[in-house]
């Protein structure tokens, strides 16, 4: 599985199907090394709390390393990914993309657009809009692993919806509307084969 072509899922269940970032560039890892870019991702990514995050390596490693002691390696993991960041972050700017993500999507939330971050998958986002949709003008969602692909490459794939559950398409006031508010805060975005595809790191302070 390349990176280019992102998981919709969220940890690994068995050594053939792993996130796409668990796999180099043309050359597969060892299963360690895997899942320490998994704990790593998972930390960078920020989605879940500690006991969801600890929860997700641990069964990660169990499917990959099952003659280990799942619990102690990714405490390990974890621990070492959150301590690169803390490093890392000292060197950022002031703000960040992914802070300039945050102020587009409070403004999308504000003009009744919800945003669902780090969403499992297109049927909650498609339950969260039947369950609570009324009023809103549409929907904003992407996953864990599309959050994955903006922490390493900078791009972060978004999906938009009209109320029904329409796909946007060009030419769609509301498209016009999103796209012309991420441009207003500075980030490149376009629409391509469906999605929104915007130029910015997920650089998310620990």
């Amino acid at each position: 599985m390349s990176k280019t072509s992102p998981s919709r899922t969220g940890s690994p269940s068995a050594a053939g199907d792993l996130p796409h970032h668990m796999v180099t560039r043309g050359a597969r890892r060892t299963p360690e090394e895997e899942l320490v870019d998994f704990a790593r991702l998972q930390v960078r990514a920020g989605l879940l709390s500690s006991e969801a995050m600890l929860a997700e390596v641990i069964e990660a490693t169990k499917a990959e390393m099952p003659e280990t002691d799942a619990s102690i390696m990714a405490r390990a993991w974890l621990a070492g990914a959150r301590k690169d960041l803390v490093a890392e972050a000292v060197t950022w700017p002031a703000a960040t993309d992914f802070d300039t993500l945050q102020a587009v999507f409070a403004e999308c939330e504000q003009h009744g657009v919800r945003v669902l971050q780090g969403v499992e998958d297109h049927w909650r986002a498609k339950a969260s809009l039947e369950q609570d949709g009324s009023g809103l003008r549409g929907i904003m969602w992407f996953t864990q692993p599309d959050v994955w692909h903006a922490i390493d490459e900078g791009m972060l794939e978004v999906n938009l919806w009209h109320a029904s559950t329409a796909n946007a398409a060009p030419g769609d006031h509301l498209l016009s509307a999103v796209l012309s508010c991420f441009s207003w805060h500075g980030l490149s975005a376009r629409f391509d084969e469906g999605r929104i595809e915007v130029s910015a790191f997920w650089h998310r302070r620990p």
